[in-house]
């Protein structure tokens, strides 16, 4: 019998410590984590990668921001680099076709790959991003509705980014689906000098080029820089009085601002950039704990905003 208790004791106390290595192991060094992109300069990006810096700090992580100023080479360079250190996950905003050797990399390295706003990818594993084909088809048949299904439109659209990419695609196809819309130009913005100068400079040209009152309704937008850009132009130019109708995409605080004054920037749709953030974040934290991420793409709700609403929080 005492036998028996000695060994009931030791297994207990085995079982003890085997209890205390857990939790000293999940006690121990705070998982470590890289946000990377080329993008931060983006208001968007810089919500994105402030809220979820924001919630890894609420968990005790340790983050790294990596920003390559939209050097996509200086990108694929610096996860090469990321990836001969010590590591838990990455966190990218960025189209993953561009950095391929940079995700073999890492992969190789064993490290997981989650999208923020990215793009789909085999070595990623998820991406958590605004239903852009939703985005776009809401803002363009704002667009067709406005005109009663006839006018003139310039778009500002964006490859190289798929989630911005998507939403050219879908307005384009809304336009082109519509007999009595006609697109006057399709035009990718400059980032010399940034998006917003860039939009500017070349809706100058148009309206140049469409000196006619009326020649032009309507702009379309992959995102609200461009479309601020295109505003100020119309305005430089003295040509708000037309009516013409701008629309974007992100909500952005100047983008907001100035859809409340009720002049041509009428709508954008709102993405809940901390929300993308806090997905991604949980996302993270249920991999690194053992759990199976089994959708490759997550979608966060979307809100259009129009001058009812543009103030509001």
């Amino acid at each position: 019998m005492k036998r028996t208790m000695y060994l009931t004791l030791v297994i207990a106390l085995v079982l003890a410590g085997f209890a205390a290595s857990a939790v000293s192991a999940q006690d121990g060094d705070a998982p470590s984590v890289v946000v990377m992109t080329p993008w931060l300069a983006q208001p968007g990006t810089q919500l994105m990668v402030d809220a979820f810096t924001e919630y890894a700090a609420e968990k005790g992580w340790d983050v790294q921001v990596i920003d390559t100023a939209e050097d996509i080479s200086a990108l694929i360079s610096r996860m090469e680099d990321v990836a001969l250190q010590d590591v838990d996950a990455i966190v990218i905003n960025v189209d993953p076709t561009q950095i391929s050797a940079g995700l073999a990399a890492v992969a190789e390295a064993g490290i997981p790959v989650f999208g923020m706003d990215s793009g789909t990818d085999p070595l990623l594993v998820a991406n958590v991003t605004s239903n852009g084909y939703a985005m776009a088809a809401e803002t363009a048949t704002y667009v067709v509705d406005r005109l009663n299904g006839e006018g003139s439109v310039v778009m500002f659209i964006f490859e190289p980014y798929p989630p911005v990419q998507k939403r050219g695609i879908i307005a384009e196809a809304i336009f082109n689906n519509t007999p009595d819309i006609t697109i006057v130009d399709k035009i990718t913005p400059s980032f010399d000098a940034g998006p917003l100068e860039g939009a500017r400079n070349a809706m100058e040209a148009v309206l140049l080029a469409n000196p006619d009152p009326g020649s032009i309704d309507a702009v379309w937008a992959a995102w609200d820089e461009p479309a601020l850009g295109a505003l100020q132009a119309i305005q430089a130019a003295g040509r708000e009085e037309e009516g013409i109708v701008i629309v974007g995409i992100d909500a952005t605080p100047q983008a907001r601002d100035a859809i409340s004054m009720g002049g041509s920037f009428e709508a954008t749709v709102a993405q809940d950039f901390p929300g993308i953030a806090r997905q991604v974040a949980d996302l993270v934290e249920a991999y690194l704990g053992g759990e199976e991420i089994v959708q490759s793409t997550y979608y966060v709700p979307t809100k259009l905003i129009t001058a009812a609403n543009a103030l509001d929080e």
